[in-house]
């Protein structure tokens, strides 16, 4: 009775190493038959995709809100605008060249400029340098001859960059772009801005010439336009990138809010204090390009939310006319209207830093 048991627990014990045995080779046939499918069969067409297909992320800026006065007048609103960007790409010299060429061409018929670092200008070539020791730091680090002047430092560049064009506005501005990339650097998930505020004629001609463009993507962002000029800039205030000590005043504010090292925000005034409110949630689409460059789809996969909308106390009819009564008394004080001439000031410094902004910037994205 015991051998007979002995024998029963064996047969068991043979038989579940036998089914976890058959198990083992039944999992290899099966990932061997997909390795087979993967590498034999689909191989050559998971290749090309593969190697023709990159995917990236990009951020969709969200709208900030508009202010408005207490009549419903829009004094500070958000419009969009075209911006071009470069991202790296595998590509030859001579391609890529040819690329910006094009692309610089496009911008400069529009009447659009576009980054440039360079540091030599052309007819005639001088350097553009604050100092001397400036000059011979900047030699030094790209391996140029101290003695060098401008001409055989350009068209060491042209070397350096193999240009094969012999026209001096082409190279300059084939240079124009190589030397920003360079100094300022890309990668294939993180893009160069090449030119912010373009024209839609450039924005259509860009994306026809796409097939001949390596790595560019046209980006549609918002930018803030003040409608009055400096009108109330002491109230209103000013928004600007973001910089190390709105990071750290967030952080001692608690703002638990993630901003990006290109994000804009409030830096004065109404901006500022009702930044919360005003900056909107920023979304994120997808990017597809070919190993050349080329976009070969985009699709929204998280849309932005806008920022709202704050409603002001102010007349800006009457805070106009105060103004203007104002900086007229204050003429007449600095004339002598009132008796003994005084050197009076219009504003504190802080509101005239805010006034010389607004002026910049009155219509256009701030970009300080």
């Amino acid at each position: 009775m015991i051998f007979l048991k002995e024998k029963n627990e064996l047969e068991k014990s043979n038989f579940r190493y036998n089914l976890m045995t058959a198990g083992v080779y039944l999992i290899g046939i099966i990932i061997l038959i997909t390795l087979f499918n993967l590498q034999i069969v689909n191989g050559a067409e998971y290749r090309e995709n593969s190697n023709t297909r990159l995917t990236r992320k990009a951020k969709i800026e969200a709208a900030r809100g508009s202010i408005l006065d207490r009549n419903g007048n829009v004094l500070v609103s958000t419009e969009m605008q075209f911006s071009l960007e470069m991202y790296k790409s595998k590509t030859e010299d001579s391609q890529l060249n040819s690329s910006i060429l094009l692309m610089t061409n496009i911008l400069e018929k529009n009447g659009n400029s576009y980054v440039d670092p360079f540091p030599i200008s052309i007819d005639p070539f001088e350097f553009h340098f604050d100092s001397e020791e400036e000059l011979l730091e900047w030699k030094d680090k790209y391996d140029i001859p101290e003695t060098a002047s401008a001409e055989e430092a350009f068209y060491l560049f042209r070397d350096k960059y193999n240009i094969s064009s012999d026209d001096v506005k082409e190279i300059r501005q084939i240079l124009a772009i190589r030397y920003a990339i360079t100094t300022i650097g890309y990668s294939t998930t993180r893009s160069i801005q090449i030119a912010d505020n373009i024209s839609r004629e450039s924005a259509i001609q860009l994306q026809e010439n796409s097939q001949n463009l390596t790595g560019i993507n046209i980006v549609v962002e918002p930018i803030r336009v003040y409608h009055t000029g400096s009108l109330a800039s002491h109230i209103i205030g000013y928004a600007s990138r973001i910089s190390s000590d709105n990071q750290k005043e967030f952080e001692k504010n608690g703002d638990t809010y993630e901003y990006a090292v290109d994000d804009k925000v409030g830096q004065t005034g109404i901006e500022k204090t009702f930044e919360e409110y005003l900056r909107g949630e920023d979304g994120i689409k997808q990017i597809d390009m070919s190993v050349d460059g080329t976009v070969t789809g985009e699709y929204t996969s998280q849309e932005a939310i806008g920022g709202a909308d704050v409603v002001l106390t102010i007349d800006a009819n009457l805070q106009e006319i105060t103004e203007r009564a104002l900086e007229e008394n204050i003429m007449q004080i600095r004339n002598g209207g009132f008796g003994q001439p005084v050197e009076a000031q219009r504003r504190s410094s802080s509101c005239n830093e805010c006034k010389n902004w607004r002026n910049i910037s009155y219509g256009k994205l701030s970009r300080l």
